[in-house]
């Protein structure tokens, strides 16, 4: 399949490492221009330095700012004023016993993970609605649907992810612009490394770390194994482009078969 995004601007929201910059790097070698986005602009200098490495010729812009506020989401639409393509990957993740997740962890967890990618949805969908063409996706993860006790926090703001991606989808329904989420299963991210272990000993070899926490916390994976960030991407490019033009109000999946139930 020959996917081709030329002429399209794409925002990727914390997109310094790991799955959004494999998913901008994506939209980069199908031709988009990208914008890379976190607080930290060496990181996000270093970021772009790598995606030029794999895509020479890509067109990218960097933008340091902080997207858990008003402020920060202002500064991205001055600098950008317009996108085809929005993809809302920002979120953090963590482990917490249910009962000592504090009121201060739940606001955080969901202002961070849920009402950036509401606020920058607001800002760039009329734009995309009004040219009759755009795609936004909002990177949800497997435990929006199996929430798991180590990190309920974590979970609800992704389910959250679900509803606000239907019901933005509903909003855009008719005008040729989809709204998306993709539910990720546990993927190998700098991240997840330090979660895992959290979880399992220390001690042990990374390969050895990684089965032994799907094992024990993650047994129905069909892969049993962590999902590479560009393989994520490429779920992200495909339905970003044209050929997806029918799929909205979507939960697509690479979760390497975690779900167990049917996502409406």
């Amino acid at each position: 399949m020959r996917i081709d995004l030329a002429g399209r601007t794409a925002v990727v929201t914390g997109s310094s490492q790991g799955i959004g910059l494999a998913i901008a790097t994506g939209l980069a070698d199908a031709g988009a221009r990208v914008v890379l986005t976190g607080r930290g602009l060496n990181r996000l200098e270093t970021a772009a330095d790598v995606l030029r490495g794999t895509v020479p010729d890509a067109t990218v812009l960097t933008l340091a700012c902080d997207l858990t506020t008003e402020q920060g989401a202002a500064e991205l639409h001055e600098a950008v004023p317009a996108a085809d393509i929005l993809v809302n990957n920002l979120g953090i993740f963590g482990a917490r016993p249910p009962l000592e997740i504090t009121d201060e962890e739940w606001r955080t967890y969901f202002d961070t993970n849920v009402l950036s990618a509401v606020r920058l949805i607001r800002t760039y969908l009329p734009g995309m609605v009004e040219r009759g063409w755009g795609r936004v996706q909002n990177i949800a993860s497997d435990s929006a649907v199996v929430i798991p006790a180590e990190m309920m926090h974590y979970g609800m703001s992704k389910t959250a992810l679900l509803a606000v991606s239907r019901g933005f989808a509903k909003e855009a329904a008719g005008t040729g612009v989809t709204v998306n989420s993709v539910i990720a299963g546990p993927t190998h991210t700098g991240g997840i490394e330090d979660f895992v272990y959290e979880l399992v000993d220390r001690d042990l070899p990374w390969d050895e770390a990684q089965r032994e926490f799907m094992r024990l916390h993650r047994p129905q994976s069909l892969l049993q194994r962590l999902i590479e960030p560009e393989e994520i991407a490429h779920m992200v490019v495909y339905l970003s482009s044209p050929q997806a033009s029918a799929t909205t109000g979507a939960a697509v999946r690479v979760d390497g078969g975690y779900i167990d139930s049917i996502v409406p």
